[in-house]
């Protein structure tokens, strides 16, 4: 599969819901606890700074997104945070690290000087692993920071990288 990251379109509206949905649902990466209505993704998606897109190039399925938007406001706005989110039947194919450098690379481009992550759950090595290969910096750990589906509370990792 020939993945290539674009700008979202509101055609992807339907597919990325899908895909944050399970996320959601899943309940051990994203903080929110309900998933997107048909009626909100279309806004959601497009309100952030820049939503990007793993498009398969053959098929023009997509393959995953994320998210970049600033991580706070005012002085602190030139702080970028991002979500990452891929589908769950093609995980492990390096989708996410393509995201995460296209994500660096929009987040440069938007003006943003850093970007950090708030709440990586410490269970989630994968994207540890990802994000010290790609030379974000570990900030620190708050414990119990994440609440998970059956109640039980879950570390959360810092990072951020200088763009």
């Amino acid at each position: 599969m020939e993945i290539r990251i674009r700008a979202y379109e509101s055609r992807d509206a339907a597919a990325c819901r899908k895909i944050w949905n399970r996320v959601v649902d899943d309940g051990v990466a994203f903080p929110q606890v309900e998933g997107l209505t048909e009626d909100e993704a279309d806004t959601f998606f497009n309100s952030q700074t820049y939503t990007g897109v793993a498009e398969d190039a053959e098929t023009g399925k997509v393959a995953g997104f994320y998210i970049l938007h600033p991580n706070n406001v005012g002085r602190c706005g030139h702080i970028a945070n991002a979500s990452y989110a891929v589908d769950v039947d093609i995980r492990g194919q390096h989708i996410g690290e393509k995201l995460v450098k296209d994500c660096l690379e929009q987040g440069r481009a938007h003006g943003f000087r850093l970007m950090q992550f708030n709440a990586v759950v410490a269970s989630n090595i994968h994207a540890i692993h990802l994000y010290e290969r790609l030379g974000f910096i570990h900030l620190g750990t708050v414990p119990g920071g994440f609440r998970l589906k059956d109640g039980s509370y879950e570390d959360i990792i810092l990072f951020y990288h200088t763009l």
